[in-house]
């Protein structure tokens, strides 16, 4: 039993990238797949596909590079865990490596980045840093 399977997949896409994949796969969730949702329109990652099958999903993330063949995701790092939960309040949202990055916050109204919880008025926890 995973007991975190946020990590799960911020990890699955981490280490895609450092061995040059094309694709990763996982379990699939709602909640993963809003993640992968913010993460294309953000356009860290170049697709996603929620594959069904008998058992329990797969969620197959496509990994996006730049021209010259670098990687476009530079960097992930869950912020709230099972253990310590990390909650903010509207003003108080960080940015991340000095607005380079974003941050997801799990709100009252959905999955969002950072900039869209602070447009929004909303704060609340906040998942991943991704850059």
């Amino acid at each position: 039993m995973m007991t975190d399977p946020i990590a799960d997949m911020l990890t699955r896409i981490r280490n895609g990238v450092a061995a040059r994949l094309t694709k990763v796969d996982m379990p699939t969730s709602k909640l993963k797949i809003e993640l992968a949702r913010i993460l294309k329109e953000e356009g860290y990652i170049q697709n996603y596909k929620d594959i069904e099958d008998d058992k329990h999903g797969t969620l197959r993330v496509f990994l996006r590079r730049i021209a010259d063949g670098s990687e476009v995701v530079q960097g992930l790092k869950r912020v709230s865990r099972p253990g310590c939960r990390i909650y903010v309040p509207k003003d108080k949202i960080p940015k991340v490596q000095g607005g380079l990055g974003i941050n997801i916050l799990s709100t009252s109204r959905g999955l969002m980045t950072g900039r869209q919880a602070v447009r929004e008025g909303v704060g609340g926890e906040i998942l991943c840093n991704v850059w």
